[in-house]
């Protein structure tokens, strides 16, 4: 296997980042997947990568001599509760890839063993969440969506023990950055002023640089963060996603969706639809999400407050005005893409109809529980008047008097448009998937996988997601809603 060039500038922050450890060793590794496009993207040859020896580096048994692992420190507020002392408590820090262009990468071991910040678990990851990270986060970086990426996946040769012994398995997981809000409320909760903003350097270096110059850069730093945000949710709701564990130390400093965990894309539509187990309250509902965001972002805000400006009271001003500024901008950002999705062009005189107009198909859906990805699927291919793909699309609400009318103001809003009924067909087209990592799909792949020890699921679920926006030739139950036996109730972060 080639020689990955890694640095690691992180270990120059301080000890009090990060707390050095190395993978421990598995029994015996085997390669299951190896993003040759990802790899590419980073500067890295492909040539051998599926060599015997991979699997040894993307297991960790075998680092290279650039690789200084650690495993990095943060805080988090967790369903609303702060809790000081988190970590990576399985996952290991390798360094970064710099690219010749300017880009770097930062690369982690994801269920390699203990590290200072496990408490009580083993540091392991079971498989199904590995295979369900590289195919769910793979697939949103096709759907345009800012995400960490999966380099490679690994089977361990030894079982975990959760509710029951599981096949083991570790991902190589891709990030611009893999630091957190909760980084900055670890050093927030102690009151070190320094760390903040040594943090905030360190960051605005990497993944701001064009704030570098500018006055109050610091404040400029937070209005990019929340403006990322805001855009970044904003695409999860275009597309029915739902995180379902944003807690803060699993939002991404530099926008990105970070940590998979219980992670669903809605089949019916439900606007208070909630897959994570853990998650009662509904904290984490697919409607909640803008809000948290915000609440997120807020707890960002308190741990960089004194870096705005020696008066307080001015410094509590600034990051309020940034925060307000949150709800405009998600606001724009998902007008903006339902528009998109709807083939309405931006026009500010129809701003106030638009609204309504997606909203009203919203409160459809959720009332007729119409399928959220074929709902899109099948409107981006109606024509402005009647066609046979009209009944398919009436079906998904119960061929609903509310549908019927609903179209009919569609098309009148269309009369307004300027571009022919194929170019808006063919916008329509680029943006609303045919295919998503549906829930059960993604369960069928685990369940062949950890008890078959058979991967043909994976790779071709895997090659379907790789283009989400085309139909793609005898692959039509790809695109399909779950069976009633085959729906999934519940997902669970189960590393």
């Amino acid at each position: 296997m080639k020689y990955i060039p890694l640095s690691n500038r992180f270990l120059e922050l301080g000890r009090q980042f990060y707390n050095k450890c190395r993978p421990v060793p598995v029994s015996a590794p085997t390669l299951i997947k190896y993003n040759e496009n990802l790899a590419t993207t980073m500067g890295l040859s492909s040539d051998d990568f599926y060599s015997s020896d991979a699997a040894l580096f993307f297991s960790g048994n075998q680092l290279f001599d650039s690789c200084e692992p650690l495993a990095m420190a943060y805080s988090g507020s967790q369903f609303g509760q702060f809790n000081p002392q988190l970590g990576d408590g399985r996952a290991i820090y390798l360094g970064e890839v710099n690219h010749p262009d300017g880009d770097c990468y930062d690369m982690q071991l994801k269920g390699s063993g203990r590290t200072a910040y496990s408490r009580n678990g083993d540091g392991r990851s079971a498989l199904g969440p590995v295979l369900r990270e590289y195919l769910v986060s793979e697939a949103m970086f096709k759907l345009n969506v800012p995400t960490t990426r999966a380099l490679a996946a690994v089977t361990t040769g030894e079982e975990v023990a959760r509710e029951s012994l599981t096949p083991g398995g570790i991902l190589t997981r891709i990030a611009s950055s893999f630091i957190r809000v909760g980084t900055f409320q670890y050093f927030a909760s102690s009151g070190d002023l320094k760390s903040i903003k040594k943090l905030a350097d360190y960051v605005i270096e990497r993944n701001y640089q064009a704030i570098q110059d500018v006055d109050n850069q610091y404040l400029e730093f937070f209005k990019s963060v929340v403006e990322r945000q805001a855009k970044l949710i904003a695409q999860w709701m275009q597309l029915g996603f739902i995180h379902g564990v944003m807690n803060t130390d699993n939002m991404s400093i530099a926008g990105e969706t970070i940590d998979y965990g219980p992670c669903a894309f809605m089949d019916e539509f439900d606007r208070n639809q909630v897959y994570s187990f853990i998650d009662r309250g509904g904290r984490y509902a697919y409607s909640n999400q803008p809000s948290i965001g915000l609440w997120n972002l807020t707890r960002l805000a308190e741990t960089l407050v004194p870096l705005f400006s020696d008066d307080t009271d001015k410094a509590v001003e600034l990051a309020k005005s940034v925060l307000q500024s949150y709800e405009g901008s998600y606001d724009n950002a998902w007008l903006a893409g339902m528009r998109d999705k709807l083939g309405l062009t931006p026009d500010a005189d129809n701003n106030e109809e638009d609204k309504r107009l997606i909203e009203s198909l919203f409160e459809i859906m959720h009332v007729k529980r119409a399928d959220f990805t074929l709902t899109f699927f099948y409107l981006s291919r109606l024509d402005m008047k009647y066609s046979s793909l009209d009944k398919k699309f009436k079906a998904l609400f119960d061929n609903s008097e509310s549908i019927e009318s609903w179209l009919s103001k569609w098309r009148e809003r269309l009369t307004k448009e300027s571009l022919t009924n194929e170019q808006r067909q063919l916008n329509m087209q680029t943006v609303n998937p045919v295919y998503i990592p549906r829930n059960h799909l993604i369960e069928a792949v685990i369940r062949a996988a950890e008890d078959n020890n058979d991967f043909t699921l994976f790779h071709e679920l895997h090659s379907v997601l790789e283009n989400p926006f085309s139909l793609q030739e005898g692959m039509d139950k790809y695109m399909l809603p779950p069976e009633p036996e085959e729906v999934v109730e519940n997902t669970f972060c189960g590393t």
